[in-house]
């Protein structure tokens, strides 16, 4: 059982007079606090495992991160034939590619929190089992790199709007739609990383996860497509409003209305704070587990 680490304290060396560091572990209590403080004295660790995790993504790789704008230009030509082309999906007055690609954008970010931050803890085992710091920050650090590919993701959406001569309409709505779908990820992968250490058939259950929460996501097709009386059920899923107020900052369609807002908000805090609670509850087992 891993304890938890209470904040050091001074001392004094006995012998030499000198000002020691003495660190007071004690057992976990049954619900363990936030202990916010300990993430943010640690924060340090965070940022050398997200970068590890990008090292790792994309070392011996033929074309090194490049894969994060062939990946996305790629699926956009697919989906663009299929269901542009062929199924005529509506797409809300602008093109399908860019209306395909400012979803699948935001899209994959949440994809690669959801099925890496899921298994995160697992993953690490051998740093469980031999040093202390916060087991959040494994889930975490797969969300912060993610904003890497995230990035080029939004180039090759740059470059596709300058094709069809798009100019985004409200730049300042960006940072906080892709705050919430951000968040929202984090808060589920926090729980399913908590879980998958007891039970491992979260890892055979996350493509349907990830498969499902793309569906009820307006990634290929609008919202509008939604009948009106159930539309506010749909707007409990975060991501529905980031693809949504994304599309309308970026291509000008039309903008989620303000219950949208309201409920999404309070969906991804429910999901973020259940999430680490969860995780916070189980963290005291890992080291037993995994």
């Amino acid at each position: 059982m891993t304890p938890d680490a209470v904040p050091a304290q001074l001392g004094a060396d006995a012998e030499s007079g000198a000002s020691t560091l003495i660190t007071l572990i004690r057992p976990p209590r049954r619900w363990p606090g936030l202990d916010l403080g300990e993430l943010w004295r640690y924060r340090a660790i965070c940022l050398v495992l997200a970068r590890r995790n990008l090292m790792v993504r994309y070392r011996q790789t033929l074309v090194g991160a490049a894969w994060a704008l062939l990946q996305p230009v790629s699926l956009m030509l697919v989906f663009t034939v299929f269901f542009g082309a062929l199924a005529r999906v509506p797409s809300e007055g602008i093109p399908y590619p860019v209306f395909f690609l400012s979803g699948l954008v935001v899209w994959q970010m949440v994809s690669k929190i959801l099925n890496e931050g899921s298994t995160s803890v697992v993953a690490n085992a051998t740093l469980v089992g031999r040093v202390y710091f916060p087991r959040a920050y494994f889930p975490i650090s797969v969300a912060i790199a993610s904003l890497a590919d995230l990035l080029f993701g939004l180039v090759a959406l740059a470059a596709v709007l300058i094709f069809y001569g798009i100019a985004p309409t409200s730049l300042l709505l960006i940072p906080p739609l892709l705050a919430i779908a951000w968040l929202a990820a984090v808060g589920v992968s926090l729980s399913l990383s908590a879980i998958n250490t007891t039970y491992r058939d979260v890892t055979q259950l996350l493509p349907f996860l990830a498969q499902l929460w793309m569906f009820i996501s307006p990634v290929i097709y609008p919202s509008t497509l939604v009948p009106e009386p159930i539309r506010w059920l749909y707007f409990l899923n975060p991501v529905a409003l980031s693809i949504e107020g994304f599309r309308h900052a970026v291509a000008g369609t039309p903008a989620p209305d303000a219950a949208a807002w309201l409920l999404s908000t309070l969906s991804t805090a429910f999901l973020l704070i259940v999430g680490y609670l969860v995780f916070r509850h189980r963290e005291p087992t890992f080291a037993d587990v995994v």
